[in-house]
């Protein structure tokens, strides 16, 4: 930690503490969380990074007046230790001691803890409330977030552009869409729909925009009533021009400035309000109570019905995952002959520009966007962190001594894409290649598995770390995570973890299987692809590859793979070099060819065709 980021923070702390003290408050909490509550967020709401100098997409802050904790999970333990000051700011796990957990064992009777009630959602209120109940400490709502009162230089809220989406990549159009969702509010016996997750908004509206980085949506709200009218609450100015002609005529526009203001006057005593509990602002569901109506706290079904893509999005899918495939091939052959010849020659290629090369090669495909989130490129000890980022002026240089590691995706015009890949060039550290082949085994018992209807995510993650389990080893992620349709790279409701998580796989959801090992200090793995479920003819699911990527086998220890395991890395190669080698260049088609080379055994025992 430098000294004068440190001083940085330290001087944030200490005026973030006097203006709690001015507001009679003895905590604060600052959740990573826009008034979307989603993963992605703007610079301009980026408080817990302000504060606190942490600049992962997950965690929290209790700041109090001797105090400031932050809260992480797994995935970035190691990056919140080189991004904080220990002296400043102490850390601990988001799940393994929660925050209001932690809260309830510090605060007396007399506290006054105060959240911005636009940034957290109903359900982490609950969770504080309950941890707090036996205590006895005021929980307050704020109407305005006090470290936006000591951030001088905060950046302005996101402009970018909104465009309508066409029917011919949504595959459904906006009045579909609408009907669902009345029918929806009359099976409830709801009044309003309040919706404000900017991915659910633009799949219902069929639009599409550029508020946040990697994030094709919009920022805005949105609300329904039973009778069919909609209120979008979005900057007009944004509107690229033919847009207003593809909206409804049902749908009224207000500025986002009036969402709550717009509500409180909509809403009368007995109103019923649908309210996702964890994905919508707290101050929402207070406004309802306030107003006398009832909020019906239940996930979003915006949420489940966008999760199930439609003939048209997979389609799209499949055509970005191609596209994709190709720059991954360029990039391979790129990697496995630039890495050793400029080690050779003195200046090895570095972890920053591995990931510029990447982005060149999707720039080159057709429909391609942006990439879908910040390319993670990391080498040797650094892929142990998940959550890498390569500085761009002094990341590390990629050597043939040490293996690489590289998670990327794109934003195409059909789709959305993400895939992670190991690479190693020569000799490896101890313990890599057994470590390899189990993440290795570990994806292909999960994509080989056929399952029936009503499995749900955290019913199958133990299949999958079991190869792992079986070394003593694991890794402290999710497995697999659901992902848009031009949308967010990470989508809800579907995944498979360890925790509980009471969503129905599906044909139509598309998921990620990416089992990984880290030996911190030492070497990370990881290895991904994209799947849609799909519904075979017993009427049991299976997970159907988007992925189009080679998996190296020079680090697989070759007899311990099974013969299930060989079959499925054999086809799923002969697949990628069919479906990719005449669109790639001649060099990336002679790379491809010998990464796609078959295993056989022969007498002696298993080997690479070359």
């Amino acid at each position: 930690m430098s000294e004068p980021r440190h001083a940085t923070i330290s001087s944030r702390l200490a005026r973030l503490r006097k203006e709690l003290a001015d507001l009679e408050l003895d905590a604060l909490i600052v959740p990573r969380f826009d008034a979307h509550q989603g993963e992605y967020v703007a610079p301009h709401d980026e408080r817990l990074r302000f504060v606190t100098g942490f600049t992962g997409s997950a965690g929290a802050a209790i700041v109090t007046a001797d105090t400031a904790r932050l809260f992480v999970d797994g995935r970035y333990t190691v990056q919140a230790q080189n991004q904080c000051p220990p002296d400043l700011v102490e850390r601990d796990h988001l799940f393994e001691n929660p925050p209001e957990s932690w809260l309830a064992n510090v605060a007396s009777d007399a506290w006054s803890i105060g959240y911005d009630a636009m940034l957290l959602p109903p359900s982490w209120v609950s969770r504080f409330e309950k941890a707090l109940e036996p205590v006895g400490a005021e929980l307050k709502p704020l109407s305005h977030n006090p470290v936006d009162s000591i951030w001088a230089d905060q950046p302005e809220e996101p402009f970018g552009w909104i465009s309508a989406f066409p029917v011919q990549f949504a595959g459904r159009s906006i009045e579909e869409k609408r009907k669902f969702l009345l029918e929806v509010l009359q099976e409830e016996g709801a009044d309003f729909i309040v919706e404000t997750q900017p991915d659910n908004i633009a799949w219902l509206l069929n639009v599409r925009g550029d508020d946040v980085a990697y994030n094709p949506m919009p920022q805005s709200f949105l609300m329904l009533d039973r009778k069919g009218s909609g209120h979008w609450f979005v900057d007009r100015a944004k509107f690229e021009d033919g847009l207003s002609d593809t909206l409804p005529n049902w749908l009224s526009i207000h500025p986002k400035s009036a969402f709550l203001e717009t509500l409180e006057g909509a809403f009368e005593g007995s109103a019923r309000v649908l309210l996702d509990p964890d994905f919508s602002p707290a101050a929402v569901s207070q406004l309802v109570t306030r107003m006398h109506g009832a909020p019906v706290h239940k996930p979003s079904p915006v949420t489940r019905a966008k999760a199930a893509k439609n003939a048209t999005e997979l389609e799209g899918l499949r055509a970005c995952h191609l596209e994709d495939a190709v720059a991954w091939a360029e990039f391979g052959s790129w990697l496995q002959s630039t890495v050793p010849a400029r080690a050779a020659s003195g200046e090895p290629v570095s972890e920053y520009e591995a990931e510029q090369k990447i982005l060149e090669y999707r720039k080159a495909r057709a429909g391609f966007l942006s990439e879908s989130f910040r390319t993670i490129s990391c080498s040797g000890s650094n892929a142990a962190m998940c959550h890498y980022a390569a500085d761009p002026v002094a990341s590390a240089s990629i050597q043939p001594t040490a293996p690489f590691l590289l998670d990327s995706g794109g934003q195409y015009e059909t789709g959305t894409t993400d895939a992670t890949r190991s690479y190693c060039f020569g000799s490896l550290p101890d313990g890599y290649t057994e470590a390899y082949t189990a993440v290795f085994k570990a994806l292909v018992a999960l994509a080989t598995l056929r399952f029936p209807k009503g499995t749900q995510g955290h019913h199958i993650d133990a299949i999958c770390r079991r190869p792992l389990w079986d070394l003593g080893l694991d890794y402290d992620h999710g497995t697999g995570h659901g992902i848009g349709h031009r949308l967010s790279v990470h989508e809800q409701p579907q995944r498979i973890g360890k925790p509980y998580n009471p969503v129905d796989l599906a044909p139509g959801m598309v998921l990620s299987i990416e089992p990984g090992f880290y030996k911190a200090g030492h070497f990370g793995i990881r290895l991904e692809n994209l799947f849609e479920i799909r519904e075979e003819q017993d009427g049991f699911l299976s997970f159907g590859n988007l992925t189009l990527i080679p998996i190296q086998t020079d680090a697989l220890v070759l007899d311990r793979l099974s013969e299930t395991e060989i079959g499925w890395l054999d086809d799923y190669h002969a697949t990628v070099l069919d479906l990719t080698a005449h669109k790639c260049s001649e060099e990336a088609r002679k790379w491809l060819s010998s990464a796609c080379a078959p295993l056989v055994r022969s007498r002696s025992g298993l080997q690479r065709v070359v």
